[in-house]
Protein backbone atom coordinates (compact mmCIF):
# COMPACT_ATOMS: atom_id res chain seq x y z
CA UNK A 1 0.00 0.00 0.00
CA UNK A 2 1.25 3.57 -0.81
CA UNK A 3 0.70 6.86 0.26
CA UNK A 4 -1.44 7.27 -2.84
CA UNK A 5 -4.30 4.30 -2.23
CA UNK A 6 -6.51 4.05 -0.18
CA UNK A 7 -6.74 1.63 2.71
CA UNK A 8 -8.71 -1.69 3.03
CA UNK A 9 -11.84 -1.60 4.85
CA UNK A 10 -12.17 -3.65 7.96
CA UNK A 11 -15.27 -6.30 7.82
CA UNK A 12 -18.55 -4.12 7.89
CA UNK A 13 -20.01 -4.81 11.51
CA UNK A 14 -23.66 -3.25 10.40
CA UNK A 15 -24.71 -4.12 7.31
CA UNK A 16 -28.41 -5.46 7.59
CA UNK A 17 -29.19 -8.57 5.95
CA UNK A 18 -30.69 -8.96 2.50
CA UNK A 19 -33.14 -11.00 1.15
CA UNK A 20 -32.82 -14.89 0.75
CA UNK A 21 -35.29 -14.21 -2.33
CA UNK A 22 -33.40 -14.09 -6.08
CA UNK A 23 -34.53 -11.37 -8.56
CA UNK A 24 -36.78 -12.71 -10.93
CA UNK A 25 -35.17 -13.63 -14.14
CA UNK A 26 -34.36 -10.50 -17.00
CA UNK A 27 -34.09 -8.16 -14.33
CA UNK A 28 -31.36 -5.48 -14.55
CA UNK A 29 -28.42 -6.36 -12.45
CA UNK A 30 -27.04 -2.97 -11.20
CA UNK A 31 -30.89 -2.56 -10.27
CA UNK A 32 -31.11 -5.42 -8.51
CA UNK A 33 -27.44 -4.89 -7.36
CA UNK A 34 -29.09 -1.62 -5.44
CA UNK A 35 -32.16 -3.08 -4.56
CA UNK A 36 -30.74 -6.11 -2.48
CA UNK A 37 -28.21 -3.84 -0.88
CA UNK A 38 -31.24 -1.69 0.45
CA UNK A 39 -33.05 -4.96 1.65
CA UNK A 40 -35.89 -4.54 -1.25
CA UNK A 41 -38.06 -7.68 -1.50
CA UNK A 42 -36.83 -9.11 -5.13
CA UNK A 43 -40.34 -9.73 -6.16
CA UNK A 44 -40.47 -5.90 -7.09
CA UNK A 45 -38.10 -5.76 -9.20
CA UNK A 46 -40.32 -6.77 -12.37
CA UNK A 47 -42.16 -3.51 -12.11
CA UNK A 48 -39.16 -1.61 -13.25
CA UNK A 49 -38.18 -1.14 -17.25
CA UNK A 50 -36.45 1.06 -18.73
CA UNK A 51 -36.89 3.36 -22.00
CA UNK A 52 -35.59 6.41 -23.79
CA UNK A 53 -32.25 6.77 -25.53
CA UNK A 54 -29.11 4.35 -24.52
CA UNK A 55 -26.67 7.54 -26.45
CA UNK A 56 -26.59 9.62 -22.72
CA UNK A 57 -23.35 9.57 -20.24
CA UNK A 58 -21.00 7.84 -22.72
CA UNK A 59 -17.88 6.63 -20.75
CA UNK A 60 -15.77 3.65 -20.97
CA UNK A 61 -17.34 2.25 -16.98
CA UNK A 62 -21.14 1.58 -17.53
CA UNK A 63 -22.21 5.10 -15.83
CA UNK A 64 -25.47 4.70 -17.84
CA UNK A 65 -26.31 1.40 -15.61
CA UNK A 66 -25.56 2.84 -12.30
CA UNK A 67 -27.01 6.00 -13.17
CA UNK A 68 -30.82 4.52 -14.67
CA UNK A 69 -30.16 1.59 -11.56
CA UNK A 70 -29.84 4.02 -8.55
CA UNK A 71 -32.75 6.02 -10.03
CA UNK A 72 -35.16 3.17 -10.44
CA UNK A 73 -34.00 2.17 -7.23
CA UNK A 74 -35.25 5.01 -5.76
CA UNK A 75 -38.70 5.30 -7.69
CA UNK A 76 -39.32 1.78 -6.96
CA UNK A 77 -39.07 2.43 -2.62
CA UNK A 78 -40.99 5.15 -3.69
CA UNK A 79 -43.42 2.87 -5.20
CA UNK A 80 -42.93 0.81 -2.33
CA UNK A 81 -44.32 3.39 0.09
CA UNK A 82 -47.18 4.81 -1.92
CA UNK A 83 -48.69 1.60 -1.95
CA UNK A 84 -48.63 1.38 1.43
CA UNK A 85 -49.52 5.15 2.07
CA UNK A 86 -52.49 4.48 -0.30
CA UNK A 87 -54.95 3.37 2.16
CA UNK A 88 -56.21 0.46 -0.29
CA UNK A 89 -56.08 -3.17 -0.18
CA UNK A 90 -53.07 -4.82 -0.05
CA UNK A 91 -51.12 -2.24 1.34
CA UNK A 92 -50.26 -3.83 4.37
CA UNK A 93 -47.12 -6.16 5.38
CA UNK A 94 -45.88 -8.69 4.01
CA UNK A 95 -43.22 -11.72 4.66
CA UNK A 96 -40.22 -9.68 2.51
CA UNK A 97 -40.99 -6.63 3.95
CA UNK A 98 -42.41 -4.98 1.29
CA UNK A 99 -45.99 -2.99 0.87
CA UNK A 100 -47.82 -5.49 -0.04
CA UNK A 101 -47.99 -7.71 -3.01
CA UNK A 102 -46.20 -6.86 -6.08
CA UNK A 103 -49.98 -6.26 -8.00
CA UNK A 104 -50.32 -3.44 -5.24
CA UNK A 105 -47.22 -1.23 -5.99
CA UNK A 106 -46.81 1.24 -9.18
CA UNK A 107 -45.09 0.61 -12.44
CA UNK A 108 -41.47 1.97 -12.46
CA UNK A 109 -40.50 3.19 -15.81
CA UNK A 110 -37.27 5.13 -16.18
CA UNK A 111 -36.59 7.19 -19.17
CA UNK A 112 -32.98 7.31 -19.81
CA UNK A 113 -32.94 10.56 -21.03
CA UNK A 114 -34.43 12.05 -18.15
CA UNK A 115 -31.81 10.01 -15.82
CA UNK A 116 -29.29 11.19 -18.60
CA UNK A 117 -30.25 15.31 -17.71
CA UNK A 118 -30.89 14.97 -13.73
CA UNK A 119 -27.33 13.24 -12.96
CA UNK A 120 -26.04 16.36 -14.96
CA UNK A 121 -28.25 18.89 -13.76
CA UNK A 122 -25.86 21.84 -12.18
CA UNK A 123 -24.62 22.23 -15.67
CA UNK A 124 -27.87 22.57 -17.14
CA UNK A 125 -29.20 25.14 -14.66
CA UNK A 126 -30.16 28.59 -15.41
CA UNK A 127 -30.39 31.32 -13.34
CA UNK A 128 -31.75 34.34 -15.50
CA UNK A 129 -29.99 33.16 -18.32
CA UNK A 130 -26.75 33.07 -16.86
CA UNK A 131 -24.88 29.70 -16.61
CA UNK A 132 -23.01 29.12 -12.99
CA UNK A 133 -19.93 28.55 -12.91
CA UNK A 134 -18.91 24.64 -12.43
CA UNK A 135 -15.33 24.89 -10.91
CA UNK A 136 -13.42 27.42 -9.78
CA UNK A 137 -9.86 28.48 -11.08
CA UNK A 138 -7.51 26.74 -8.90
CA UNK A 139 -9.85 23.22 -9.12
CA UNK A 140 -8.90 20.30 -11.08
CA UNK A 141 -6.10 18.21 -12.71
CA UNK A 142 -2.17 19.35 -12.51
CA UNK A 143 1.06 17.69 -13.35
CA UNK A 144 3.40 17.09 -10.92
CA UNK A 145 7.27 15.76 -10.40
CA UNK A 146 5.84 12.36 -10.94
CA UNK A 147 2.16 12.38 -12.08
CA UNK A 148 -0.88 13.99 -11.64
CA UNK A 149 -3.22 15.51 -8.58
CA UNK A 150 -6.47 16.90 -8.82
CA UNK A 151 -7.41 19.33 -6.57
CA UNK A 152 -10.96 21.21 -5.23
CA UNK A 153 -10.68 24.62 -4.10
CA UNK A 154 -14.44 25.76 -5.35
CA UNK A 155 -14.89 27.04 -1.79
CA UNK A 156 -12.73 30.31 -0.59
CA UNK A 157 -11.75 28.62 2.43
CA UNK A 158 -10.90 25.45 0.88
CA UNK A 159 -8.74 27.42 -1.69
CA UNK A 160 -6.84 29.76 0.78
CA UNK A 161 -5.82 26.24 2.49
CA UNK A 162 -3.98 24.95 -0.61
CA UNK A 163 -2.10 27.93 -1.41
CA UNK A 164 -1.14 27.99 2.51
CA UNK A 165 -0.29 24.67 2.32
CA UNK A 166 2.20 25.25 -0.57
CA UNK A 167 3.52 28.23 0.70
CA UNK A 168 1.51 30.45 -1.34
CA UNK A 169 0.00 33.68 -1.11
CA UNK A 170 -3.59 33.76 -1.23
CA UNK A 171 -4.68 35.43 -4.73
CA UNK A 172 -1.74 33.19 -6.83
CA UNK A 173 -3.56 32.72 -9.83
CA UNK A 174 -3.43 29.09 -11.87
CA UNK A 175 -0.16 29.43 -13.72
CA UNK A 176 1.93 30.09 -10.19
CA UNK A 177 0.28 26.82 -9.03
CA UNK A 178 0.48 24.70 -11.38
CA UNK A 179 4.72 26.15 -11.75
CA UNK A 180 4.57 24.79 -8.42
CA UNK A 181 3.24 21.51 -8.35
CA UNK A 182 5.25 20.36 -11.25
CA UNK A 183 8.02 20.53 -9.21
CA UNK A 184 6.42 18.24 -6.11
CA UNK A 185 5.44 14.19 -5.64
CA UNK A 186 2.10 13.95 -5.64
CA UNK A 187 2.03 12.01 -2.49
CA UNK A 188 4.08 15.23 -0.91
CA UNK A 189 1.36 17.38 -1.99
CA UNK A 190 -1.60 15.60 -0.82
CA UNK A 191 -0.20 15.14 2.16
CA UNK A 192 0.68 18.63 2.62
CA UNK A 193 -2.93 19.63 1.91
CA UNK A 194 -4.57 17.17 4.33
CA UNK A 195 -2.59 18.30 7.11
CA UNK A 196 -4.02 22.23 5.85
CA UNK A 197 -7.47 21.44 5.57
CA UNK A 198 -7.25 21.53 2.31
CA UNK A 199 -8.43 19.35 -0.86
CA UNK A 200 -5.64 17.82 -3.35
CA UNK A 201 -5.95 14.00 -4.47
CA UNK A 202 -3.07 12.07 -6.06
CA UNK A 203 -3.98 10.58 -9.14
CA UNK A 204 -4.02 6.56 -8.66
CA UNK A 205 -4.62 3.45 -10.25
CA UNK A 206 -7.50 1.29 -9.72
CA UNK A 207 -7.68 -1.00 -6.69
CA UNK A 208 -10.11 -3.49 -4.90
CA UNK A 209 -11.48 -1.70 -2.38
CA UNK A 210 -14.59 -3.41 -1.36
CA UNK A 211 -16.55 -1.35 0.18
CA UNK A 212 -20.28 -1.53 0.58
CA UNK A 213 -22.87 0.42 -1.23
CA UNK A 214 -24.65 0.98 1.61
CA UNK A 215 -24.44 -0.03 5.92
CA UNK A 216 -28.22 -0.75 7.60
CA UNK A 217 -28.65 -1.97 10.87
CA UNK A 218 -32.14 -1.69 12.88
CA UNK A 219 -31.02 -0.06 16.47
CA UNK A 220 -34.33 -0.53 18.65
CA UNK A 221 -37.86 -1.94 18.41
CA UNK A 222 -38.97 1.41 18.52
CA UNK A 223 -42.86 1.90 17.20
CA UNK A 224 -42.95 4.30 14.50
CA UNK A 225 -44.84 7.34 13.86
CA UNK A 226 -47.72 6.36 12.35
CA UNK A 227 -48.92 7.93 9.10
CA UNK A 228 -52.01 8.78 7.77
CA UNK A 229 -53.03 7.74 4.36
CA UNK A 230 -51.61 10.32 1.64
CA UNK A 231 -50.83 10.79 -2.04
CA UNK A 232 -47.03 11.16 -2.10
CA UNK A 233 -45.16 8.31 -0.27
CA UNK A 234 -43.35 10.96 2.27
CA UNK A 235 -46.12 13.46 2.41
CA UNK A 236 -45.80 14.66 6.35
CA UNK A 237 -42.42 13.40 6.60
CA UNK A 238 -39.65 15.51 8.73
CA UNK A 239 -36.31 15.87 7.57
CA UNK A 240 -33.82 17.44 9.03
CA UNK A 241 -31.06 18.03 6.42
CA UNK A 242 -27.06 18.63 7.65
CA UNK A 243 -25.41 18.24 4.02
CA UNK A 244 -23.98 20.42 1.67
CA UNK A 245 -22.57 20.05 -2.08
CA UNK A 246 -24.32 17.48 -3.66
CA UNK A 247 -24.65 13.98 -2.92
CA UNK A 248 -26.92 15.19 0.55
CA UNK A 249 -28.58 17.56 -1.24
CA UNK A 250 -29.74 15.51 -4.14
CA UNK A 251 -30.95 12.62 -1.87
CA UNK A 252 -33.13 15.04 0.29
CA UNK A 253 -34.19 17.30 -2.94
CA UNK A 254 -35.79 13.62 -3.91
CA UNK A 255 -37.63 13.51 -0.71
CA UNK A 256 -38.87 16.71 -1.16
CA UNK A 257 -40.70 15.85 -4.35
CA UNK A 258 -41.83 13.11 -2.95
CA UNK A 259 -43.67 15.03 -0.51
CA UNK A 260 -41.27 15.33 2.56
CA UNK A 261 -40.89 18.59 5.01
CA UNK A 262 -37.54 19.24 3.97
CA UNK A 263 -35.33 21.29 6.44
CA UNK A 264 -31.66 21.93 5.67
CA UNK A 265 -29.86 23.37 9.02
CA UNK A 266 -26.18 25.26 8.23
CA UNK A 267 -23.64 26.88 10.30
CA UNK A 268 -23.53 30.63 10.16
CA UNK A 269 -20.21 30.85 9.34
CA UNK A 270 -20.48 27.65 7.10
CA UNK A 271 -22.31 29.54 3.80
CA UNK A 272 -23.33 27.47 1.08
CA UNK A 273 -22.78 28.77 -2.73
CA UNK A 274 -26.02 30.47 -3.80
CA UNK A 275 -25.88 28.74 -7.41
CA UNK A 276 -25.03 25.06 -5.99
CA UNK A 277 -28.12 26.03 -3.44
CA UNK A 278 -30.56 26.89 -6.53
CA UNK A 279 -29.65 23.72 -7.67
CA UNK A 280 -30.35 21.01 -5.05
CA UNK A 281 -32.83 23.77 -3.18
CA UNK A 282 -35.89 22.81 -4.63
CA UNK A 283 -38.70 21.32 -2.84
CA UNK A 284 -36.93 22.36 0.62
CA UNK A 285 -36.29 25.36 3.33
CA UNK A 286 -32.90 26.22 4.57
CA UNK A 287 -32.35 27.83 7.68
CA UNK A 288 -28.92 28.46 9.67
CA UNK A 289 -28.10 27.17 13.31
CA UNK A 290 -25.21 27.46 15.46
CA UNK A 291 -25.16 24.37 17.39
CA UNK A 292 -22.29 26.22 19.87
CA UNK A 293 -25.00 28.48 20.57
CA UNK A 294 -27.22 27.00 23.93
CA UNK A 295 -30.37 29.02 22.33
CA UNK A 296 -29.97 27.80 19.13
CA UNK A 297 -29.04 24.43 19.83
CA UNK A 298 -32.27 24.24 22.14
CA UNK A 299 -33.95 25.19 18.41
CA UNK A 300 -32.20 22.34 17.12
CA UNK A 301 -33.11 19.97 19.40
CA UNK A 302 -37.04 20.85 18.92
CA UNK A 303 -36.83 20.25 15.74
CA UNK A 304 -35.04 16.33 16.22
CA UNK A 305 -37.92 15.90 19.10
CA UNK A 306 -40.36 15.50 15.93
CA UNK A 307 -38.24 14.51 12.99
CA UNK A 308 -38.35 11.48 11.27
CA UNK A 309 -35.54 11.24 9.30
CA UNK A 310 -32.02 13.01 9.83
CA UNK A 311 -29.53 12.74 6.67
CA UNK A 312 -25.75 14.36 7.43
CA UNK A 313 -22.88 14.90 5.07
CA UNK A 314 -20.13 15.16 7.35
CA UNK A 315 -16.99 13.55 7.84
CA UNK A 316 -17.00 10.97 10.75
CA UNK A 317 -17.21 12.78 14.50
CA UNK A 318 -17.69 15.84 13.01
CA UNK A 319 -21.06 16.26 14.77
CA UNK A 320 -20.21 13.99 17.77
CA UNK A 321 -19.11 17.11 19.66
CA UNK A 322 -23.07 18.49 19.46
CA UNK A 323 -24.42 15.13 21.14
CA UNK A 324 -24.65 13.89 17.26
CA UNK A 325 -23.13 10.94 16.74
CA UNK A 326 -25.65 8.35 15.63
CA UNK A 327 -26.24 6.05 18.42
CA UNK A 328 -26.60 8.99 20.73
CA UNK A 329 -29.86 10.82 18.59
CA UNK A 330 -31.29 7.13 18.40
CA UNK A 331 -31.28 7.16 22.07
CA UNK A 332 -33.01 10.27 22.27
CA UNK A 333 -35.50 10.23 19.32
CA UNK A 334 -35.86 6.34 18.94
CA UNK A 335 -37.86 5.26 15.74
CA UNK A 336 -35.56 7.75 13.97
CA UNK A 337 -33.96 7.46 10.81
CA UNK A 338 -30.58 8.45 10.82
CA UNK A 339 -28.04 8.55 7.46
CA UNK A 340 -24.78 9.20 7.35
CA UNK A 341 -22.62 10.23 4.24
CA UNK A 342 -19.23 9.99 3.96
CA UNK A 343 -16.29 10.58 1.10
CA UNK A 344 -14.16 7.97 1.48
CA UNK A 345 -15.90 5.17 3.49
CA UNK A 346 -16.41 4.33 7.46
CA UNK A 347 -13.06 2.35 7.92
CA UNK A 348 -9.24 2.99 7.53
CA UNK A 349 -7.14 5.77 7.84
CA UNK A 350 -9.00 8.19 4.91
CA UNK A 351 -12.32 7.49 6.48
CA UNK A 352 -11.87 11.08 8.31
CA UNK A 353 -10.70 12.82 5.40
CA UNK A 354 -12.77 15.61 3.04
CA UNK A 355 -13.50 14.98 0.03
CA UNK A 356 -15.78 15.46 -3.31
CA UNK A 357 -16.82 13.45 -6.39
CA UNK A 358 -13.82 14.81 -8.08
CA UNK A 359 -11.32 13.86 -5.40
CA UNK A 360 -12.94 9.98 -5.30
CA UNK A 361 -12.64 9.75 -8.82
CA UNK A 362 -8.70 10.50 -8.61
CA UNK A 363 -8.20 8.82 -5.66
CA UNK A 364 -10.02 5.46 -6.51
CA UNK A 365 -8.52 5.01 -9.93
CA UNK A 366 -11.74 6.08 -12.37
CA UNK A 367 -9.40 8.98 -13.71
CA UNK A 368 -6.99 6.49 -14.72
CA UNK A 369 -9.64 4.42 -16.20
CA UNK A 370 -11.15 7.56 -18.19
CA UNK A 371 -7.72 8.95 -18.97
CA UNK A 372 -7.13 10.24 -22.74
CA UNK A 373 -4.70 9.30 -25.17
CA UNK A 374 -2.27 12.22 -24.13
CA UNK A 375 -2.34 10.14 -20.40
CA UNK A 376 -4.02 13.44 -19.28
CA UNK A 377 -6.19 11.90 -16.35
CA UNK A 378 -10.01 11.67 -17.94
CA UNK A 379 -13.73 12.65 -15.34
CA UNK A 380 -16.73 10.37 -15.72
CA UNK A 381 -19.59 12.04 -18.01
CA UNK A 382 -21.23 13.59 -14.75
CA UNK A 383 -20.69 13.58 -10.99
CA UNK A 384 -22.04 10.18 -10.96
CA UNK A 385 -20.57 9.51 -7.28
CA UNK A 386 -22.82 12.35 -6.15
CA UNK A 387 -25.71 11.90 -7.60
CA UNK A 388 -26.29 8.23 -7.62
CA UNK A 389 -25.33 7.88 -3.98
CA UNK A 390 -28.05 10.69 -3.91
CA UNK A 391 -30.46 8.58 -5.03
CA UNK A 392 -29.29 6.02 -3.24
CA UNK A 393 -29.32 7.80 -0.29
CA UNK A 394 -33.57 8.80 -1.17
CA UNK A 395 -34.09 5.15 -1.67
CA UNK A 396 -32.70 3.79 1.44
CA UNK A 397 -34.81 6.49 3.85
CA UNK A 398 -38.23 5.17 1.59
CA UNK A 399 -37.59 1.43 2.36
CA UNK A 400 -36.88 2.22 5.96
CA UNK A 401 -39.97 4.08 6.12
CA UNK A 402 -41.67 1.11 5.16
CA UNK A 403 -40.27 -1.42 6.64
CA UNK A 404 -40.55 -0.01 10.38
CA UNK A 405 -44.79 0.11 9.15
CA UNK A 406 -44.57 -3.47 7.53
CA UNK A 407 -43.42 -5.41 10.74
CA UNK A 408 -40.15 -4.64 11.08
CA UNK A 409 -40.43 -1.38 13.54
CA UNK A 410 -37.51 0.10 15.01
CA UNK A 411 -34.69 2.81 14.34
CA UNK A 412 -32.77 2.64 11.78
CA UNK A 413 -28.84 3.71 11.10
CA UNK A 414 -27.58 4.04 7.14
CA UNK A 415 -24.45 4.50 6.07
CA UNK A 416 -23.01 5.44 2.52
CA UNK A 417 -19.60 6.78 0.93
CA UNK A 418 -19.01 8.04 -2.95
CA UNK A 419 -15.82 5.42 -2.34
CA UNK A 420 -18.38 3.00 -2.20
CA UNK A 421 -20.61 4.34 -4.75
CA UNK A 422 -17.18 4.21 -6.81
CA UNK A 423 -16.47 0.46 -6.32
CA UNK A 424 -19.41 -0.29 -7.32
CA UNK A 425 -19.39 1.53 -10.48
CA UNK A 426 -15.35 0.03 -10.93
CA UNK A 427 -16.04 -3.34 -10.01
CA UNK A 428 -19.73 -4.81 -9.76
CA UNK A 429 -21.64 -3.02 -12.62
CA UNK A 430 -20.35 -5.61 -16.05
CA UNK A 431 -20.20 -3.11 -18.67
CA UNK A 432 -22.05 -3.67 -22.09
CA UNK A 433 -20.20 -5.94 -24.39
CA UNK A 434 -19.36 -2.86 -26.53
CA UNK A 435 -19.63 0.38 -25.36
CA UNK A 436 -19.13 2.23 -28.16
CA UNK A 437 -22.50 0.38 -30.07
CA UNK A 438 -25.62 1.07 -28.34
CA UNK A 439 -28.63 -0.96 -29.40
CA UNK A 440 -31.51 2.05 -29.07
CA UNK A 441 -30.68 4.98 -31.76
CA UNK A 442 -33.35 7.50 -30.02
CA UNK A 443 -31.78 10.36 -30.35
CA UNK A 444 -30.85 12.65 -26.38
CA UNK A 445 -32.26 15.68 -26.03
CA UNK A 446 -31.68 17.00 -23.44
CA UNK A 447 -34.40 20.11 -23.62
CA UNK A 448 -37.30 17.54 -23.44
CA UNK A 449 -36.39 16.87 -19.61
CA UNK A 450 -35.74 20.59 -18.96
CA UNK A 451 -38.57 23.30 -17.44
CA UNK A 452 -38.44 26.47 -16.32
CA UNK A 453 -39.91 28.28 -12.93
CA UNK A 454 -40.68 31.88 -12.84
CA UNK A 455 -40.68 34.10 -9.31
CA UNK A 456 -38.50 32.23 -7.82
CA UNK A 457 -36.07 33.98 -5.13
CA UNK A 458 -33.41 33.51 -7.62
CA UNK A 459 -35.24 34.85 -10.68
CA UNK A 460 -36.21 32.97 -13.53
CA UNK A 461 -34.92 29.06 -13.19
CA UNK A 462 -34.09 26.76 -16.05
CA UNK A 463 -33.27 23.29 -14.44
CA UNK A 464 -34.01 19.53 -14.97
CA UNK A 465 -37.04 17.95 -14.34
CA UNK A 466 -36.87 14.96 -11.70
CA UNK A 467 -36.20 12.01 -13.22
CA UNK A 468 -38.45 9.89 -10.47
CA UNK A 469 -40.66 7.43 -12.95
CA UNK A 470 -43.02 5.31 -11.14
CA UNK A 471 -47.07 5.46 -12.00
CA UNK A 472 -48.24 8.85 -9.96
CA UNK A 473 -44.16 10.10 -9.25
CA UNK A 474 -44.97 14.06 -9.27
CA UNK A 475 -43.59 15.61 -12.58
CA UNK A 476 -42.28 18.86 -10.68
CA UNK A 477 -41.39 20.01 -7.25
CA UNK A 478 -43.74 22.04 -5.16
CA UNK A 479 -41.88 24.94 -4.68
CA UNK A 480 -38.87 26.70 -5.90
CA UNK A 481 -35.33 27.27 -3.98
CA UNK A 482 -35.28 29.75 -1.88
CA UNK A 483 -31.86 31.88 -0.74
CA UNK A 484 -30.21 29.68 1.30
CA UNK A 485 -30.15 30.43 5.24
CA UNK A 486 -33.06 32.76 5.52
CA UNK A 487 -36.32 30.52 6.59
CA UNK A 488 -37.44 29.86 10.44
CA UNK A 489 -36.44 27.01 11.52
CA UNK A 490 -39.79 25.15 12.26
CA UNK A 491 -41.90 22.54 10.38
CA UNK A 492 -44.35 23.51 7.68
Amino acid sequence: MTDRSLPAPAPDPVSGPVPADAPPPGVDGPTADAWTALGGPAALLDRVSFHGPDAVLPSRLPVRRLARATVAACSLAAAELAALRSGGPGSGASGSGGAGSAGTVAEVRIDQGAVATAFVSERHLRIDGRAPVAFAPLSGFWQTADGWLRTHANYPHHRDRLLTALGLPVGTGPERLAAVLGEQPAAVVQERAYAAGALAVAVAPVRELALPLVERRTVDEAAPRPLAPAGLPADGIRVLDLTRVIAGPVATRTLALLGADVLRVDAPGLPEAEDAHADTGFGKRSTRLDLAAPADRAVFEDLLATADVVVTGYRPGALDGYGLAPDEVLARRPGLVVVELNAWGWTGPWSGRRGFDSLVQAGCGIAVVEAGADGRPGVLPAQALDHGTGYLIAAGVLRALTEQRTGRPGSRHLRYSLAGTACWLLEGIAPTADPHVLPNEEPYDPARWITETEGSAHGRLRHARPPIGYAGAPADWSRPPGRWGTDAPVWR
